[in-house]
């Protein structure tokens, strides 16, 4: 019975060390590859963990404190050593960096599409004007077509 409790916690640990490693970025990871460190956790349990904790684990809340002191303590840093939108995370539309230059390019497409349109309908009428001009002259003789035949 007194061994339930510490047995408990060392897989509640275990797991939740496991499950943190694996899901941070590996460019993220300090001190040695990600791989290396999950090999490291299953092998020694407990004592990976903590080796985890203390010298692999990104630091997130130094990462955010250095990105605060750069910007004069202004606003909220991000969270996560990284600054790229995780795919694990939902984010709004307008704090998606992607989003906003997909919006941009489909924006400059469809002005493009409307340029070309324009200018299509503005051939299309010269073309017009010009064949009205010239209703018969639009295949002129030639002295050699008159022998040929």
């Amino acid at each position: 019975m007194r061994y339930i409790i510490p047995v408990t916690l060392g897989v509640v640990l275990f797991v939740y060390g496991l499950i943190d490693c694996l899901r941070s970025e590996p460019s993220d990871v300090r001190s040695i590859p990600k791989t290396a460190w999950v090999f490291i956790i299953v092998l020694l349990n407990v004592i990976g963990v903590a080796l985890w904790f203390l010298f692999g684990r990104p630091q997130y809340a130094g990462a955010a404190s250095n990105q605060s002191q750069t910007q004069g303590g202004q606003g909220s840093a991000p969270r996560g050593p990284s600054h790229t939108v995780s795919y694990g995370r939902s984010v709004a539309p307008d704090d998606n960096p992607e989003f906003l230059r997909n919006l941009e390019v489909d924006r400059a497409q469809k002005m493009e599409a409307e340029r070309l349109r324009k200018l299509k309908a503005e051939l299309d009428a010269r073309e017009a004007k010009l064949r009205e001009d010239k209703p018969d002259k639009t295949r002129e003789q030639h002295p050699k077509d008159e022998n040929q035949k």
